[in-house]
């Protein structure tokens, strides 16, 4: 795998609009070749995204799914997700309905908590922070701010929908399927909620 330099990645972020990770991929996916990262990134819908997600997006639509863990059974988990949109034309599509469908199999059996990293409360990000520390107590700074870094990173792939890997290919993140089906359409594509339901689960 060719070392990427930030230079690189950052020239590429600025020529697209891709997310940093998105671009670094890339890079390294196309041995390197700046002119093959982009049109890797325009393939996978990655390209302008950040863009098209400063747009309006005001239409979409609510999916409902219930999971039945075996046939003759009832339901034992449910799902809903909105999936938003900039039109209510291509909320119609059978592009929106799949990604609504997807993601709420997904919520299904991933168990998100939050929706980003935005959404989680500070007294978590810094719970999970010290105890990132004290794992590498005494070692040098950088050493230690690129530990906790990584350990944020480990536990928002775990428990943020956006940073999850999707459970149907794991090469991408929820928020890189999502930004593929928005390239693919030319709309600003996004997950605004969902909620999941499971019998007998704990509400503390």
């Amino acid at each position: 795998m060719p070392d990427i330099s930030a230079t690189e990645v950052k020239r590429l972020r600025d020529r697209t609009g891709a997310g940093m990770m998105d671009c670094k991929k890339a890079l390294q996916d196309s041995g390197g070749d700046f002119e093959q990262a982009q049109k890797l990134l325009r393939e996978r819908g990655q390209a302008d995204a950040a863009k098209r997600r400063g747009r309006e997006a005001s239409e979409g639509l609510v999916h409902a799914y219930l999971h039945t863990p075996s046939p003759g059974l009832p339901p034992r988990v449910g799902v809903l997700v909105e999936v938003t949109c900039e039109t209510d034309f291509v909320a119609k599509t059978e592009d929106m309905k799949t990604l609504a469908q997807d993601l709420a199999m997904h919520i299904a059996a991933a168990k998100p908590v939050y929706l980003s990293m935005d959404d989680v409360p500070d007294d978590v990000l810094d719970t999970e922070r010290d105890l990132a520390r004290k794992k590498v107590e005494g070692k040098p700074g950088h050493v230690v701010e690129k530990a906790v870094e990584g350990a944020v990173r480990k536990w928002a792939s775990q428990f943020c929908l956006l940073e999850q890997r999707w459970i149907r290919d794991d090469k991408q993140t929820i928020q890189q399927l999502v930004d593929s089906i928005a390239g693919k359409i030319g709309e600003n594509v996004g997950v605004r909620r969902f909620a999941r339901f499971e019998v007998a689960e704990s509400l503390d």
